[in-house]
């Protein structure tokens, strides 16, 4: 067998490896640029979330406003005050409402302050109030339309009176005027007449024009 000797000079060898590496570093950024180019020629993802329909309170129209008035009849002697107003976007409704009322032999002085979030029933028809007050309770209310009707049955909450029940119905009686009428149920007792008010709509407040 014949040998061949190595003609090749020291520096050949290393500078055939360096070729080989840069050829590869330009075959990769060749490769990277042309992902680049194709990702740049795929227009963006744009994400949406369906958004729900605005409820229809079309029905509750003719709440919509400033409240007041006193209580009538057998209820305890009192001022009851109420206002309604559309807010995010038509989404919700939002109720304000205050009752001062004298105490009587079976039940005491009461002041309390409260803020309801009206909105679409998930489960179904009607809709449901989200009560939060003064008190601390959180209760959740089931709203029904019947006509001139607006019923608000008690559906638990996050921290209702423990075992009280209360109900109340607001009824149109005029386009300007509305009775309200509130039942409570203590503890594994049926529902008694807590009160019952008349309101009548407050004017809005009329802008002054500063002197000059």
């Amino acid at each position: 067998m014949d040998f061949i000797p190595n003609t090749d000079k020291p520096g050949c060898a290393t500078t055939r490896r360096r070729s080989r590496l840069h050829a590869l570093i330009l075959a990769l950024a060749c490769a990277l640029a042309g992902g680049t180019a194709a990702a740049k020629d795929k227009p963006p993802v744009q994400y949406q979330i369906p958004l729900p329909a605005a409820p229809d309170f079309s029905r509750l129209d003719w709440l919509l406003g400033e409240w007041a008035g006193k209580t009538v009849g057998s209820s305890p002697a009192g001022e009851v005050r109420l206002s309604v107003a559309l807010d995010l976007e038509k989404h919700f409704l939002i109720f304000r409402g205050e009752a001062s009322l004298a105490a009587t032999p079976t039940v005491p002085a009461t002041k309390e302050s409260w803020m309801g979030i009206l909105s679409a029933n998930p489960g179904g028809p009607g809709f449901t109030l989200q009560v939060f007050s003064s008190t601390g309770f959180m209760t959740r209310y089931r709203v029904t339309v019947d006509g001139p009707q607006v019923r608000l049955n008690p559906e638990g909450g996050d921290r209702p009176p423990p075992d009280w029940l209360f109900r109340r119905v607001l009824e149109r009686t005029s386009p300007g005027e509305f009775t309200e009428s509130v039942q409570a149920a203590p503890p594994a007792k049926p529902f008694f007449d807590y009160y019952t008010a008349n309101l009548t709509r407050v004017p809005p407040a009329q802008k002054t024009t500063p002197a000059h």
